[in-house]
């Protein structure tokens, strides 16, 4: 563990605070309406539509609330109300980023690309990994099989904690800077995705009785064939499932909260703990081979060394940066 966290110090190195700049919000603005604009096209363009339910009425609700409690505290006179206006900016981009990933994930599961689990399952046997063998260890212990589900799941728990400490602290650059590589690193993916379509090692390698069910069960596969024999029109906001098998978002997810929380001090080693352990439980609980991990990495990587060459490309060209730099506020204000 030691050794991996050396590591990402050296490929990432931590700038201090005050050497990371706050992303402009129209920036931010602007990635957010062409990703709803991406989504739209994508699902017009095989036919599906958004299921305009009451769960879809819930996320306009809580959009424009959000939005609007953002504009209320975009000048905060103390430091309750910069907390709350980081809070809610970061929690709900972030969610807001992760529900327009996976409803993009549908309309690109319902391409014609021939699924490539062979090809998966030969990497993973020339790393001497068999998918098998990993999935009778985590069924044969319900220990494990809790350790794991608990750890899978805190992929929705571990940006919450970041971006709490980051509004407590006063650290709004920082959590831009998060949210936008977690925003790189997801357009990767869905960009990869339509090239490696997998049913999942559990639905193509296990056969006979199911002694343990992972949390991800066997939906991948069942809804990729629904997308593409046109028996799902509608996508229900309240009943998403993962379709991405490679490269594993979790494994990309974990990459980055591992390198985001190495600055925070009272978080960087139980987020690493976490984390590490949300990798050694996505092949089961994500259904995914030990390529779909690697990937993930890989595609983690790339994100966070991304995003700084961008703002190092484009903040010289924007006018007015040099004074979008985070800054404390007044004493006397707190």
């Amino acid at each position: 563990m030691t050794g991996t966290h050396t590591t990402s110090r050296q490929l990432f190195p931590a700038p201090s605070i005050d050497q990371i700049p706050l992303l402009p919000g129209r920036w931010i603005a602007m990635a957010v309406a062409g990703s709803v604009v991406i989504d739209a096209a994508l699902l017009a363009g095989t036919g599906l539509r958004i299921d305009l339910n009451r769960v879809f009425a819930g996320f306009v609700v809580w959009a424009m609330a959000a939005s609007t409690l953002c504009y209320i505290f975009r000048a905060p006179a103390t430091r309750g109300e910069r907390i709350a206006r980081d809070l809610i900016e970061g929690i709900s981009l972030f969610a807001l980023i992760s529900l327009l990933g996976a409803v993009a994930s549908y309309p690109l599961a319902a391409g014609h690309h021939a699924l490539v689990d062979p090809d998966l399952e030969r990497i993973d046997l020339s790393l001497h990994f068999h998918w098998t063998n990993w999935y009778t260890l985590i069924a044969g212990h319900k220990w494990l099989q809790a350790i794991e589900r608990i750890a899978y799941l805190s992929i929705f728990v571990t940006p919450a904690l970041l971006i709490g400490y980051f509004a407590w602290a006063g650290r709004r650059a920082e959590a831009r800077l998060f949210i936008a590589t977690f925003w790189v690193a997801a357009l990767i993916t869905l960009i990869l995705f339509p090239l490696f379509p997998a049913a999942g090692p559990f639905a193509t390698l296990w056969h006979g009785s199911i002694p343990y069910m992972p949390l991800s069960g066997l939906y991948q596969d069942q809804v990729i064939l629904a997308l593409r024999h046109h028996s799902i029109r509608l996508v229900d906001l309240g009943a998403l499932h993962g379709l991405v098998c490679a490269p594993s978002f979790h494994a990309a997810s974990a990459v980055i909260y591992i390198v985001t929380a190495r600055t925070i001090a009272p978080l960087r080693w139980p987020i690493t703990a976490l984390n590490v352990v949300m990798l050694l439980a996505t092949p089961v609980e994500g259904t995914h081979y030990l390529a779909d991990v690697l990937g993930g990495m890989i595609v983690a990587c790339l994100a966070l060394w991304l995003m700084p060459a961008l703002i190092k490309f484009a903040a010289p060209r924007i006018d007015g940066w040099a004074a979008d730099f985070e800054r404390e506020m007044p004493a006397a204000a707190g």
